[in-house]
């Protein structure tokens, strides 16, 4: 590794060769004020002008986020001069900018507002016109206030980047520029995913989700028997929302968190990642033994199945017919459950916590009804119930550790917990597709061949009692791109794959808890690198302490199918927990 050396404020230093000011000082002990790489992982071109500083060799200050440092570099932070114009840059940021801070639901993680207070900017130091304000709240998982953005193209750098998409790009020009889709269509009318991944490295409070509280609050008013169930990945996260180190499971205070809520049950979609495995696990064998149509992918994420409608209509045969683990559950829960209670399905509101954004959309589909019924009825992010919890005046870190109900459904095992990171659905149908196809259980529970926390592909050949099973694992849909043109050209030599919409699956989702290094004073300096892996952590460790390790094993799934369902891919199970899709227009 090349070196350089440098002086910052009078003080020399060695630091690698390449790196921009902005690095070099965050390596040296120095954070410089700015609205980019050590907020999100997302670079850019330093228009926001907020990390200016003085350097030798430039020409007056410079954008520390892409000036590279040279040998010989004396680089001044703290000078009159850089102090006053990092304050303007923000200023005149400002000057353009909502000022309902109260109301926006970013308060308390905004970065604008939190370089405003360190550079002592202040509102109202420049005044005149505003840009004209566009609101889109038209898609149901996301909703972009031009009011509050500030141009920093962070959610233009993260779909491209995450994607391949562009879905989002600079509309117009000077004082007229906005971010949107193209021609300014609401993400409801472009080919958007409904990810999130732009929500989750915005700076303020432009790119928000869709929030649903409203929708829970109403169904309490109208006496609805009120049901939740929490996706595995919330619970490696929703601690973050309340001062714990990243990673830190809270599955025993988020229930009885719940319960405080007044939820009516308190439920796992980890019972529904059972289900859908025997559904999924059932219908991979069938393809095998019965020339079907392989390679078969999964379809747990609406973002990558809002991704296949847009781009790849003609291999929607190709993915699994199976609903994703919450609708599952829901669909159950307004059926089997509701039978046994006495319950009409229409008395019954099913709210589902989830990691995802796309959920949003998910539900909302045609396709995920059974006779008219919606499965679920209003899908909450981990930071909307955060949310829900200290608008409640509960202190989280004080609450119980209590279990999760237990009323014909709550059993899971290990299988359905790995569910939230990218080769876990992958994993969890091999543990059962092994008993299946040898009639034992495989001797080492786990899989290490498709695990991993990172975006890209990985693949594997698992041998099974003499069948040789080709398997691929890709997150993101730039990744996924690289399988599903294999697909198309007849190349691909894999029989079944696993894609995430989301880069490391569910525990970076776009609902999730946001990762600002700013705001986690307590975190590591390379807290952006390892999140992933620390949550992904948390999940294999809940595995790793169940007693029942493989969905096929679960005595409520076995009781399930002995008395309701028949079994696996039944018409009865069929009706319940299995969708279509359709191919859709780019733009309409």
């Amino acid at each position: 590794m090349s070196v350089v050396n440098i002086k910052i404020e009078g003080i020399p230093y060695q630091v690698e060769e390449g790196l921009t000011i902005l690095e070099a000082a965050k390596s040296c002990g120095y954070e410089i004020p700015s609205l980019c790489a050590f907020n999100h992982g997302e670079c850019n071109s330093g228009s926001c002008r907020v990390c200016l500083v003085e350097a030798t060799g430039a020409r007056g200050l410079v954008a520390s986020c892409v000036y590279p440092v040279a040998e010989g570099m004396e680089i001044r932070i703290n000078t009159p001069a850089a102090n006053e114009a990092r304050k303007r840059s923000v200023e005149l940021l400002l000057s353009n900018h909502s000022q309902n801070c109260q109301q926006c639901d970013k308060n308390g993680q905004c970065e604008l507002l939190y370089v405003a207070q360190l550079t002592g900017a202040r509102e109202n130091a420049f005044k005149g016109e505003h840009s004209e304000t566009f609101i889109d709240t038209l898609a149901p998982g996301l909703v972009r206030d031009t009011s509050k953005c500030i141009l920093c193209g962070r959610c233009i750098a993260r779909c491209e980047n995450a994607h391949g998409l562009g879905i989002l790009g600079y509309e117009n020009r000077g004082f007229r520029t906005i971010v949107s889709p193209a021609e300014n269509r609401s993400f409801a009318d472009s080919p958007c995913i409904q990810c999130g991944q732009c929500v989750s490295v915005c700076p303020t409070g432009a790119l928000m989700e869709h929030s649903e509280i409203d929708k829970v609050d109403e169904a309490f008013r109208q006496g609805k028997h009120v049901i939740v169930q929490a996706a595995p990945a919330v619970r490696a996260a929703l601690g973050e929302e309340f001062g714990y180190p990243i990673g830190t499971p809270v599955t025993g205070k988020m229930i009885a968190a719940l319960r405080r809520l007044g939820f009516e049950r308190v439920y796992d979609v980890n019972f529904g990642a059972d289900l859908t495995i025997m559904e999924e696990g059932t219908e991979l064998l069938n393809r095998l033994n019965n020339n079907g149509v392989l390679p078969m992918i999964t379809s747990c994420s609406p973002g990558w199945v809002n991704y296949a409608e847009y781009n790849y209509g003609d291999l929607l045969p190709h993915l699994s017919s199976c609903k994703s683990p919450h609708q599952m559950q829901g669909a159950v829960i307004k059926s089997y459950w509701a039978e046994a209670h006495g319950i009409r399905p229409e008395d019954i509101f099913v709210v589902s916590v989830m990691p995802c954004v796309a959920k949003k959309y998910e539900k909302e589909r045609e396709q995920e009804k059974v006779d008219g019924i919606p499965d679920v009825d209003a899908v909450i992010t981990t930071r909307e119930l955060a949310r829900m919890i200290r608008r409640s005046g509960m202190l989280f870190r004080r609450l119980p550790e209590e279990e999760w109900d237990q009323d014909i459904m709550g059993d899971y095992s290990g299988a359905g917990v790995i569910f939230g990171v990218t080769g876990g659905v992958m994993e969890a149908a091999l543990r059962t597709v092994y008993f299946k196809l040898t009639g034992k259980e495989k001797d080492r529970i786990t899989f290490e061949e498709v695990r991993g926390h990172d975006a890209g592909i990985r693949e594997a050949s698992i041998d099974i009692n003499g069948t040789v099973v080709r398997v691929a694992i890709a997150s993101g849909m730039r990744s996924a791109r690289v399988l599903l043109d294999e697909i198309r050209e007849g190349k691909s030599p894999y029989q079944f794959i696993e894609i995430m919409g989301c880069p490391g699956g569910c525990i970076n989702g776009g609902g999730q808890p946001y990762v600002r290094p700013v705001f986690l004073p307590n975190e590591e300096d390379n807290i952006l690198d390892t999140y992933k892996e620390k949550r992904a952590k948390a999940l294999y460790s809940e595995d790793e302490r169940q007693t029942v390790r493989q969905s096929h094993n679960n005595p409520q799934i076995i009781e399930l199918y002995e008395k309701y369902l028949g079994e696996p891919n039944s018409h009865k199970a069929h009706k319940l927990l299995h969708t279509s899709y359709a191919a859709r227009e780019r733009f309409s």
